[in-house]
């Protein structure tokens, strides 16, 4: 189990580096960064001095040197339009992203899994054909429109739920939450219905073509021939044997929610890192666009490894099939 860990380790550090590389392509060949710090009235001399305090006049392979290393201890300079770090601007958003993210994700489990599970279990029904039908409506609209029909059908002709800004907010001294306050939750629904429908109807569908292959095994005959009840042989076998795909595709849709989650935050003018990161786009703010790819890469393959060491608790031979003959 360590050396599978180590393995998995050595390989996210590869792809963070790769992905810094990318990230410090950004401050070389989008724009001039002195450009975007001063004004039209600054003179040469002046210019010059920013660069050499910037360190621009250092070899390429030095100024990589320094930004992976600052980028290690969380340091991304100072942002253009803000003039504040990019740390302190990312922290104030981070948590706002997070309990979208989370809120969603568990949306899609507690919504996709159950039905999945009835649908493949009892594929002939009306529940199963509705079940279908919303997974197809969450498949086919894109996120904004999905956004934009929340907003009208439950506050705007409802009077029902928050549809702008995370309200209800409470500030615990190194996090912020709305999860204690009703107004958060008001504010926090809509957004994420509208974040995890797309994953639900992904989970829900992995799930039933899943179930209804394992249904059809040699070991489920088996288990019904040996007497064993219904539960038993749907969720403590069929259930059980389909969770690695299962377990993969949540991995990388959590990935997914967090990256993308920039159109939702932009419907709902939720104050996340994905709206940070497109008003940045907007204003060319290299600093912010940079630290979003990295964060963002890191939190990709810190759930791909959790992904994999989940893969061996639930599925032993992978460990096993993973050693050296």
């Amino acid at each position: 189990m360590l050396a599978f860990i180590l393995r998995r380790i050595i390989q996210a550090i590869g792809v963070l580096l790769t992905v810094s590389l990318i990230a410090f392509s950004l401050f070389r060949f989008v724009g001039d960064p002195v450009n975007q710090m001063v004004g039209q009235d600054t003179t040469p001399e002046q210019r010059a001095e920013i660069r050499q305090q910037l360190g621009l006049n250092d070899p390429v392979v030095v100024q990589f040197a320094r930004f992976v290393g600052r980028a290690a201890r969380f340091d991304f300079g100072i942002s253009y339009q803000n003039k504040q770090s990019v740390a302190k601007l990312i922290a104030e958003r981070f948590p706002a992203t997070m309990e979208l993210a989370f809120v969603s994700a568990l949306f899609a489990l507690l919504a996709g899994i159950p039905m999945g599970v009835y649908s493949g279990l009892r594929p002939h029904s009306w529940l199963t054909k509705l079940f279908q039908t919303v997974s197809l409506l969450g498949i086919s609209l894109p996120t904004f429109l999905i956004g934009i029909i929340l907003i009208f059908v439950f506050p705007v002709s409802l009077g029902l739920l928050k549809s702008f800004g995370r309200q209800g907010v409470v500030d615990l001294g190194w996090w912020t939450t709305g999860f204690l306050t009703r107004e958060g939750w008001a504010s926090l629904i809509l957004p994420s219905i509208t974040l995890g429908l797309f994953q639900m109807t992904l989970i829900m569908r992995l799930v039933r073509s899943e179930m209804m292959e394992v249904l059809r095994t040699d070991y489920i005959k088996f288990a019904r021939a040996r007497g064993l009840t219904n539960r038993a042989v749907h969720f403590g076998h069929a259930l059980k044997n389909t969770m690695i795909p299962v377990i993969t595709i949540t991995g990388l849709q959590i990935g997914s929610i967090i990256a993308f989650a920039i159109i939702t935050e932009t419907v709902f003018q939720w104050p996340g890192m994905g709206l940070m990161f497109l008003q940045a786009v907007q204003s060319v703010d290299i600093p912010i666009m940079a630290a979003y790819l990295l964060l963002v890469a890191t939190l990709f393959v810190a759930i791909n490894l959790i992904v994999d060491l989940l893969y061996v608790a639930v599925d032993p031979r992978i460990r096993i099939a993973g050693r050296p003959a």
